[in-house]
């Protein structure tokens, strides 16, 4: 079996030890290359070359981020590298294998790894040898692949805040995330002015809308160890989730978040639209708004088309 990990020599929990021991323990597995991220977006182009490549398997050793470049790397690696054209069947692409390396890792642990790199690295080894795969749906955003999370509106400018601190050279914390959300949540427009609405083929519009949370499984992510699930009904194996508030009120926001806290998440109320497994949908916006996909900010949109991609991927887990 032919495989190449990539590295993201950022990546927050991982040492230089800690990859040579990786790198050693998939050589006893597969033929394998190495090949290390120097800027983002070339995690697109290594896994992109890897698919055209005929290459088995990819192994991501990063966060979050570095997986979602890999995937989309995948999922475009034909002649125009366009999401539109028509994709080849999960059988005809290399499968992912996801060591967690980041700060959060959800995608890992939502498919069932174990959070510290070490023993994701043992059960994905152990799945290699008795050949254990998934085949995990995926979101698309336009012509962008996502594979746990999508937001338009407060969750987005939240992961704005966070990356333009750790740019400054802050640690990404839990502690750091809340305090973004409170300055978010007291200085945000979504707040005042709700401005999105959703709009599905062949039903109702719902209208103004102050933030919209897009699940492709669940949960949405974590705070330590705890699970945050807006949607605990999502999954890899249907459609996407939607949470979306229609105000950002202290009781009903605070309300959803503890619900969603809870080890028996169910969050309901006046304020909260919830809709589960769909095919399809648009997000159009009156004013730009912050978007994110699996945890990266990408600037602000107006609309933004979503679409379910049953079958998409195989996975290592």
């Amino acid at each position: 079996m032919r495989a190449i990990l990539v590295v993201n020599p950022k990546a927050t929990t991982t040492t230089g030890r800690g990859r040579d021991v990786l790198v050693r323990a998939l050589r006893s597995e597969v033929d394998l290359t190495v090949a290390y991220t120097r800027r983002r977006g070339h995690a697109v182009a290594l896994a992109r070359e890897a698919a055209r490549q005929d290459v088995d398997l990819v192994v991501t050793l990063g966060g979050d981020g570095t997986v979602n470049e890999v995937v989309n790397g995948l999922m475009t690696a034909g002649p125009s590298n366009s999401a539109a054209d028509d994709r080849p069947p999960a059988e005809e692409l290399p499968a992912l294998a996801a060591v967690p390396g980041g700060s959060t890792n959800v995608f890992a642990r939502a498919l069932g790894l174990p959070r510290e790199w070490p023993e994701a690295a043992s059960m994905i080894l152990e799945a290699l040898r008795v050949g254990r795969v998934r085949t995990i749906g995926l979101g698309l955003a336009d012509d962008r692949y996502f594979t746990f999370c999508a937001g338009l509106g407060m969750d987005a400018a939240v992961i704005h805040r966070v990356e333009r601190a750790r740019h400054r050279g802050r640690v990404s914390t839990p502690s750091l995330y809340l305090r973004s959300i409170v300055s978010q949540f007291l200085i945000g427009a979504e707040r005042r002015h709700p401005a999105i609405r959703l709009e599905q083929p062949g039903e109702i519009t719902e209208g103004e809308l102050a933030t919209v949370i897009i699940q492709n499984t669940a949960p949405w992510t974590y705070v330590g160890d705890r699970e945050v699930n807006p949607n605990p009904d999502a999954s890899f194996d249907l459609g996407l989730d939607v949470l979306a508030l229609r105000r950002l009120r202290v009781p009903s926001t605070t309300r959803m978040v503890t619900q969603s806290l809870s080890r028996r998440p169910d969050p309901r109320g006046r304020q909260i639209l919830r809709l589960h497994d769909l095919e399809e949908f648009t997000l159009v916006a009156e004013q730009p708004q912050a978007f994110q996909l699996d945890g990266d900010y990408l600037g602000e949109r107006n609309k933004v088309r979503f679409t379910s991609v049953a079958a998409a991927l195989r996975v290592i887990c």
